[in-house]
């Protein structure tokens, strides 16, 4: 009995690695096909060309960015047009994520899914934009007009790309909170009360990672921390909303599928 057992736990968790294996190999050749079609239009000349409009938009007119490296102004365009597959491709992406974990939850749980994929692309493309068309113009055009006439800014492309990426992945995850309040309420992890009462520690431990993701400028760290802090706020009455109507959201037939469980657990053991 123990090794039949044995033999079908380990028959689980190896059909449970080849799932894993065919959901990332579907997320990476979406990435590569969506790669593919932007490399043949517009093209990754055109695509970095817009990501670096705010920092040439701040720069003395005239002036350009340089590239210290060989294949550097080959390589950077690249990269940023993989990002911006991956960008494209998010939901799909996240859509293959959530339909692994999908078998192992209840149906109630199950029904979160497009919600949950819908909004997290949504949100992450928000924290995308807003630091595209908000801290990048702002933070610009401030560090411009600090800096000394007796210099003119000549910025590395591939710094300027590598600073960028941190940027749009630090405000994209910000822009997350909101879901990642009402997973922790609706999981039970955390109620709305705790969430409240935690409110002074968040709003620090936001300045602090704005401090350390950002340049060392109070108005960057600004624009990261008070959309965070927003976000939570948000985040927690979204939460309370869910908590009003977690009861009325169970389903009797995963309360009664989740008893059979439980007694076929039972018999086996």
């Amino acid at each position: 009995m123990t090794d039949a057992s044995d033999a079908s736990s380990q028959d689980t968790f190896i059909s449970h690695l080849m799932e894993l294996r065919n959901r990332l190999l579907r997320a990476v050749i979406a990435v590569l096909g969506v790669f593919v079609v932007l490399f043949i239009y517009p093209g990754p000349s055109a695509i970095y060309d817009i990501l670096a409009q705010p920092m040439l938009a701040s720069l003395p007119e005239g002036t350009r960015m340089i590239a210290t490296g060989v294949i550097t102004p080959f390589m950077v365009p690249i990269k940023v047009t993989l990002l911006a597959a991956f960008v494209l491709a998010l939901p799909f992406v996240l859509y293959q994520a959530w339909a692994f974990v999908a078998p192992g939850l209840y149906r109630h749980e199950q029904r979160l899914a497009l919600p949950l994929i819908i909004s997290s692309s949504f949100l992450f493309l928000l924290g995308m934009a807003f630091c595209y068309f908000v801290v990048f113009h702002t933070v610009f055009r401030f560090i411009a007009h600090f800096a000394p006439h007796s210099i003119t800014p000549a910025p590395d492309i591939e710094a300027y790309v590598n600073f960028v990426m941190t940027m749009f992945l630090a405000f994209g995850v910000t822009f997350e909170v909101p879901v990642a309040v009402v997973l922790l309420v609706k999981t039970g992890i955390v109620t709305v009360k705790k969430l409240r009462e935690i409110r002074g520690y968040v709003v620090v431990c936001a300045f602090v990672l704005a401090a350390v993701v950002t340049p060392p400028d109070v108005l960057s760290q600004i624009l990261l921390a008070a959309p965070l802090c927003l976000l939570y706020e948000i985040g927690i009455l979204a939460g309370a909303a869910l908590e009003k109507r977690k009861p009325a959201d169970e389903d009797p037939a995963d309360q009664a599928s989740a008893v059979v469980a439980q007694d076929d657990a039972a018999q086996k053991e």
